[in-house]
């Protein structure tokens, strides 16, 4: 049977080189945004496959198009509104003289996305101006190699299909010594947990009892296979969206990185049911540090889009298992039941 290390160091997405991540949120909003800062411009791409995406500046990452690198992502609740996370990672970047130089000028690249949290209890009467701009540079500003998990930053407000949602991240060393590492906010439609029962879905990848080690059922729970929807008799309009980063310290061209999202997208389908549905705005973004310097060969590629997919699994359900509730809270958490 293969082996390998297992997690790095920390079992977050900063246990790559060059990777810092910060998260900032408002209790009375019950909504908050998580920034992604590279210490250099990296090689990134993404992948869309749920119905109802909310992003901005995806277009550029396309292997198509001519940047090849950012600097920055972010990921934010507020629905649309969310999206100004985006201005303000953008203006701490500038403010640190980094970003794409143009005739003269500095334009920080920050691609994001952003989850549907508009009903989750929270005050959102916030005036004329949404608070996520200035929620977005808070981030930045706290970006470091350690941050928290569960209900924090783009996570604070999330929700799946009867449990608080959250945000999650996970590591993992390859036998070829290749680093992969993922972070992801939790507000699928679909649900984490087998059925009726407290196992996760994601059981089959969990390592060191990440997430409770409750290992699997010793028979499948009722109702496995039964569809546990967020808001059934609600749907009107896209309210969910699970969002995430997969990342690498491999050395990838952009085509490559298209690829290493589209592979991590099986660890949403492996940890959520369902997922990429019509009404989920699922994204993956991807992003190589090259910091290894390991160009991977064909068969390398087994092993990385599997344990992409495997990383990105785990993650989700470290964001459920880490959320903790309070008085704005629609569903139990996690640690509820």
């Amino acid at each position: 049977m293969d082996t390998f290390p297992g997690p790095g160091p920390n079992n977050l997405i900063t246990d790559i080189h060059g990777l810092n991540v910060g998260n900032a949120h408002d209790d009375t909003l019950n909504s908050g945004v998580t920034a992604m800062i590279m210490d250099h411009p990296m090689t990134a791409s993404a992948h869309v496959m749920g119905g109802g995406p909310g992003t901005r500046d995806t277009e550029l990452l396309s292997p198509e198009n001519t940047v090849e690198q950012i600097d920055g992502l972010f990921l934010s609740g507020g629905s649309a509104f969310g999206l100004d996370a985006g201005a303000g990672v953008q203006a701490w970047l500038r403010q640190h003289d980094r970003g794409f130089s143009l005739a003269g000028q500095t334009i920080p690249l920050v691609p994001g996305a952003i989850l549907f949290d508009l009903i989750n209890g929270g005050n959102k009467e916030w005036g004329q101006y949404s608070p996520y701009r200035e929620l977005g540079y808070e981030a930045a500003e706290k970006s470091d190699k350690m941050f928290s998990l569960g209900s924090v930053g783009a996570g604070k407000g999330a929700l799946t299909a009867g449990l608080l949602g959250g945000l999650g991240s996970a590591s993992l060393i390859l036998e070829n010594g290749i680093m992969l590492g993922a972070l992801v906010a939790v507000n699928a439609l679909g649900s984490v947990l087998m059925g009726s029962s407290k196992n996760f879905w994601a059981t089959p990848f969990e390592l060191d009892d990440e997430f409770g080690g409750k290992g699997l059922p010793s028979s499948l729970p009722d109702q496995t296979a039964c569809l546990n929807i967020k808001f059934r008799d609600e749907i009107r309009s896209n309210k969910n969206t699970t969002i995430a980063i997969i990342a690498t310290d491999a050395v990838l061209t952009k085509s490559q990185a298209k690829r290493l999202a589209i592979a991590a997208h099986d660890g949403f389908a492996r940890a959520i049911w369902p997922s990429h549905t019509p009404l989920d705005g699922d994204i993956i973004f991807s992003v190589a540090s090259g910091s290894s310097g390991i160009k991977p060969e064909i068969n390398d590629w087994i092993d990385l889009g599997a344990h992409a997919a495997s990383t990105m699994s785990r993650a989700v359900a470290r964001g459920v298992f880490e959320a903790t509730s309070d008085k704005n809270s629609l569903f139990p958490a996690y640690q509820d039941l």
